[in-house]
């Protein structure tokens, strides 16, 4: 959520991924969880959550994380997060350079079908008008962007658990990923 979050404030203020000021723009932004709500996300005192979700941020994203002054400036950020809390963090990269040492990585994935046709969905769900070839075409752009970026690209940790979720209810992939907690770590479900 915090690369999407300076997408949406760099698409705002209508600063390129290119520009110098891109960098400062990933320093100086601060995302945070609304007061009692671990799900919906502030920059300032403006709730965003919903913005962050938008198809114009997911264009854009890719190459906004690209950057590589973002890309430290935000790492930084979720490795403090990180040793600070006991967190769940959610990334492409995040058990390959963010937190390598993790005590459980899983590596979730599905087709490049299933999963938009889950984001389809949810942007339906939203009132935003799209069809399904426009996301799944945006889903497979951005999945080779990542993949082929440079700086932290998308790939599984060698010591992660490949969990394939394109048949998989959210309650069952929650049940896999608590097997495999239970399993490392020894405590009975």
């Amino acid at each position: 959520m915090m690369y999407r979050a300076v997408t949406w404030v760099a698409l705002k203020k209508g600063i390129a991924a290119e520009h110098a000021a891109i960098g400062s723009l990933a320093r100086q932004s601060t995302i945070k969880e609304a007061p009692g709500n671990s799900l919906r996300f502030l920059i300032g005192a403006e709730d965003v959550t919903d913005s962050l979700r938008l198809p114009e941020v997911d264009r854009n994203v890719s190459r906004i994380s690209q950057v590589p002054e973002v890309r430290e400036a935000l790492v930084d950020r979720q490795r403090a997060l990180a040793q600070q809390f006991n967190i769940v963090v959610v990334g492409r990269d995040i058990g390959t350079v963010v937190l390598p040492k993790a005590a459980l990585k899983i590596f979730l994935t599905a087709s490049s079908e299933e999963r938009s046709r889950r984001r389809h969905e949810e942007l339906r769900q939203h009132g935003t008008d799209t069809n399904y070839e426009t996301v799944l075409e945006e889903t497979k752009l951005r999945d080779t962007m990542d993949s082929k970026r440079e700086l932290s690209p998308l790939k599984p940790a060698h010591d992660a658990i490949l969990l394939d979720t394109s048949t998989l209810s959210i309650d069952q992939v929650v049940g896999r990923i608590m097997h495999e907690y239970y399993k490392k770590h020894g405590h009975a479900q």
